[in-house]
């Protein structure tokens, strides 16, 4: 396992760009959007934003951030434009993590409560966003929402709840409902937290107090456990060429001082799924 980049408080949202062959992701509590590429240069990708929990590319060349809202911020600059708003529900304050399915659609979990700010804890909902801009709310329940990511054939879809302790799967149709939802995993002890789906099925999950990334089988048996050097571990996601890079990102609790989160990577076994790019409408294109 090679540490790549380091300094950080809380590394988050790491998405893998095929076309510029480099990885993204953010600083939650210092703020910013960071590129590593393959040469192990590290740059700012845009500075400040603060409370990015996950991040997607959009077909129009740029990227969607979380947090108070779910927003893309383009390459080219200029100011954000907003995809789905705090709104949503009557008690959502922002957006955590979340994934696209093949269609280019989000699916994005809200949360209702300040993780840090010691409110008391009040669950959140899962929401789809299709590609005309339009918001759907499919679930609710959801406690502390984290990673997210389809089966390979995109009819499950899995969901980390942290707080709950356990990983969500729901079935998914053609027109984008779920069924209600059953626990794929429980990990009453390590947390899960952001995850990504491999080639072959297996679910890699990132366990913020476990100090390791589990891998599940299809049917939610762990069959692998991977230690990381820093105990909190935050997301994972497949990248590299043949998309058997495996990246892992970590924060600082629990390590040595209190800005040692970390970029890491191990070549995985078996591919990573594809993610595709975002392709909701912007909303300058509908004033267009």
């Amino acid at each position: 396992m090679e540490e790549l980049a380091t300094g950080y408080g809380l590394v988050e949202g790491p998405v893998w760009d095929a076309a510029r062959q480099c990885l993204y992701y953010s600083d939650v509590p210092n703020g910013g959007v960071f590129r590593l590429d393959a040469d192990g240069g590290v740059s700012v990708q845009f500075p400040h934003r603060r409370g990015i929990g996950g991040m997607a590319l959009h077909e129009a060349g740029g990227l969607v951030v979380g947090g108070r809202n779910l927003a893309f911020k383009s390459f080219a600059g200029g100011p954000s434009q907003v995809l789905l708003d705090n709104d949503v529900t009557e008690h959502a304050i922002g957006f955590n993590d979340f994934t696209t399915d093949p269609r280019g659609r989000i699916w994005a979990g809200s949360l209702a409560f300040r993780v840090f700010g010691g409110e008391e804890p009040r669950p959140g909902h899962l929401h789809r966003v299709d590609l005309d801009g339009s918001a759907h709310t499919l679930s609710d329940g959801v406690m502390l929402t984290n990673g997210m990511g389809f089966s390979p054939d995109g009819t499950r879809l899995y969901h980390s709840d942290a707080r709950a302790e356990l990983i969500r799967v729901y079935d998914v149709d053609e027109a984008g409902g779920v069924s209600p939802w059953r626990v794929f995993a429980r990990m009453p002890k390590d947390v899960p937290d952001g995850l990504a789906v491999a080639a072959d099925g297996t679910v890699w999950v990132a366990l913020a107090h476990g100090g390791r990334v589990a891998v599940f089988s299809p049917e939610g048996e762990e069959v692998r456990s991977i230690p990381v050097p820093l105990p909190m571990v935050t997301s994972v996601c497949f990248g590299g060429p043949d998309l058997r890079d495996l990246y892992i990102v970590t924060g600082s609790r629990g390590g040595p001082h209190e800005n040692c989160g970390a970029v890491f990577r191990i070549r995985a076994d078996t591919p990573g799924l594809p993610l595709a790019d975002c392709r909701v409408r912007l909303p300058e294109e509908l004033r267009a």
